[in-house]
This record gives structure tokens, C-alpha cells and sequence, in this order.
């Protein structure tokens, strides 16, 4: 049996057509699943950042309760907490704007804590009430899981960009709209160790 030389040229050029479409397919894929990634992993950001957000009010009832006097700081962490569940960010555009917008937001909520923290030295009485203990636990294994979480959003980012930069997906990426994400960057000035004076 023989092939006329028009039916090879279109059988190689349809395998040709074929490969090509097969690669596009599992790559487009594999963006969408790399993308959604990203989302689920800050999702997770998010969440224990409410998480903490949400221990803030019974925070500031048990502190307010020994340390009325302390208004200014109390209404520091009040209204830090209330910019700080305001700022979100669309996972679909996460670019280094909004998230410096939110990590600016929940910096300063972290720093209303410490502040309050500070106050509480003051008060020997409510740092040894069962409610307040408990509550800075808390407070303080949230912290540890925001670190943690944002390190693997930062992890899963990072796999996501890769992916899309590299040649020939780059390509498609940038046909099919797949665009870069933005990692948590230290905050400045967090290089340098902080003074502490006696």
C-alpha cells in the first residue's frame, strides 16, 4: 500500500498540530492548577490573620477590665484592628501593591499589640489572670501559624512564578493572561536587630 506524498505531509503536520495542542492543554492546565495554588495558599494567610483579628476584642475586654485607664492604647489596637479586617486584597490580582497595602495594615495591628503588651507590664494583676494567659497564648501561636502560612503562600508563589516564566509557557502565560503574584517581603527596616534600652 502506498501513501501519496500529500498524505504523509498532512498526517506529520496533524501529529505536528496534535503534539502541540496536547503540550498547550497539560501547560494551560498546569497553570490553573499552580494559580489556584496561589488562592488556596492565601486563603490560608487570610485566615489566620482573622484568626487573630478575632481574639483582639476578648483581648482588649480582659485588659480594659484591669487597666481602664489605658484608653489611648486600647482604642489603638481598636481601630488598628479595624483597618486591618478593611484592607483585602482579590487573590486573582495579588501584586505587590495591595500586598504591601495589607501587610502595611496588618503591621500596624501587630504594632497596636506590642504596644498594648507594653501596658501590661504595668499590671501585674492581669498578667496573672487565667483569661488574659490564655488569650496570649493564643494570640501568640496565631502569630506562629501567620508565619508559617505566609511562608508557604510565599513557597507556592514562587512555584506558581517559575512555572509561568519559564520559556515556552511564558508564551501561553502571557496569552491565556496567567500574570505574576507578589510574595511577603520583610518589612523594612526588619534587618536590623532593634535596641533595647534599660
Amino acid at each position: 500500500m502506498k501513501f501519496s506524498k500529500g498524505l504523509i505531509t498532512l498526517l506529520v503536520v496533524l501529529g505536528a498540530v496534535l503534539l502541540v495542542f496536547l503540550w498547550a492543554k497539560n501547560a494551560f492546565n498546569s497553570m490553573v492548577t499552580k494559580e489556584e495554588g496561589v488562592t488556596s495558599a492565601w486563603a490560608q494567610v487570610e485566615n489566620v490573620y482573622q484568626r487573630r483579628a478575632d481574639l483582639i476584642p476578648n483581648l482588649v475586654a480582659t485588659v480594659k477590665g484591669y487597666a481602664a485607664h489605658e484608653q489611648e492604647t486600647l482604642e489603638g489596637v481598636v481601630n488598628a484592628r479595624a483597618k486591618a479586617t478593611q484592607t483585602t486584597i482579590d487573590p486573582t490580582n495579588l501584586t505587590e501593591e495591595s500586598l504591601k497595602q495589607f501587610q502595611a495594615a496588618q503591621g500596624e495591628l501587630g504594632s497596636a499589640l506590642q504596644r498594648l503588651m507594653v501596658v501590661v507590664e504595668r499590671y501585674p494583676d492581669l498578667k496573672a489572670n487565667q483569661s488574659f494567659l490564655e488569650l496570649q497564648a493564643q494570640l501568640e501561636g496565631t502569630e506562629n501559624r501567620i508565619t508559617v502560612e505566609r511562608q508557604k503562600f510565599n513557597e507556592t508563589a514562587r512555584a506558581y512564578n517559575t512555572y509561568i516564566r519559564q520559556f515556552p509557557k511564558n508564551i501561553l502565560s502571557g496569552i491565556f493572561g496567567f500574570e505574576r503574584k507578589a510574595y511577603f517581603e520583610a518589612v523594612q527596616g526588619a534587618e536590623e536587630a532593634p535596641k533595647v534600652e534599660f
